[in-house]
């Protein structure tokens, strides 16, 4: 069984499914981390992609940490603290990094319920939307430990300070309408609309330059962390790649000549 399932359609749009509904997808064994870094590595390798999707099969998105093999082999916590640090560090941090150095735009999908790390997963996306079943905890403190996977810096740049100190200290529970109302996603639909709705804005986003909304991703990441200054260097640089592009005088064209843009990817 394929712990993440990949399907790309015609227009570019990579559906990738944490399926392991068994343990409502957990995502700390290395299994599945593994799975989930070689099926976002193929779809960025991809030159005909164009948008992640992001969800999870059966009634929930991610549990978060599997606790039935977290102190046992192959899983993160181990006996000897310094072990624990290194499982940490070469398992499930290695997808906030994979996902922050991403250039594909990712739009996940949340399905039920997304915990701990699970919620932290959605956090690592760039477009969030939640079915109305959708439930979110940064419940790290309801079992004794604390975000070990980037939670305490991905957490407040999404929701502020305070959401995320209330939500990370108590570990409750954040449903759908609260999570739209707090800047957690961008829509909540309804269950059975969901992949759809999640789909069409990726198919919005496709519809663009490839190269454009590559570099449209990466500025707005750097921007999280660098200066006005330095965002305004690194734009001009990538303008300057951008009005090179193909693509570019093609979109210029079509809004002149008042006719749908063909994008080639060039």
């Amino acid at each position: 069984m394929s712990l993440v399932l990949s399907e790309t359609d015609a227009d570019g749009i990579v559906t990738l499914t944490l399926n392991d509904p068994d343990i409502r997808n957990a995502i700390s064994d290395a299994s599945m981390i593994e799975a989930l870094i070689e099926a976002v590595d193929a779809a960025e390798a991809d030159p005909a992609a164009r948008v992640i999707v992001l969800t999870g099969a059966g009634s929930a998105f991610s549990s978060g940490g599997n606790l039935k093999t977290m102190g046992k082999s192959g899983g993160l916590s181990d006996a000897l603290p310094a072990r624990t640090r290194l499982n940490y560090k070469t398992g499930i941090q290695r997808l906030p990094l994979m996902f922050e150095a991403l250039e594909l735009p990712v739009v996940c999908a949340v399905n039920g319920p997304a915990i701990g790390a699970g919620c932290d997963l959605t956090l690592m996306c760039d477009i969030r939307i939640a079915g109305e079943s959708a439930k979110f905890a940064e419940s790290f403190v309801k079992v004794g430990i604390v975000p070990g996977d980037g939670g305490a810096w991905l957490l407040p740049r999404v929701v502020g300070w305070s959401k995320a100190c209330e939500m990370a200290l108590t570990g409750d529970m954040v449903d759908a309408t609260e999570a739209r109302a707090i800047g957690l996603v961008s829509q909540v639909v309804p269950d059975a609309e969901l992949l759809d709705a999640a789909r069409t804005i990726a198919h919005r986003i496709a519809a663009n330059p490839t190269h454009a909304v590559r570099m449209t991703k990466r500025l707005l990441r750097n921007a999280q962390q660098q200066s006005l200054a330095d965002v305004l260097e690194i734009s001009a640089a990538y303008q300057a790649l951008a009005h090179t592009c193909e693509d570019h005088t093609e979109a210029v064209s079509a809004m002149l000549e008042k006719r749908k843009p063909r994008f080639t990817g060039s």
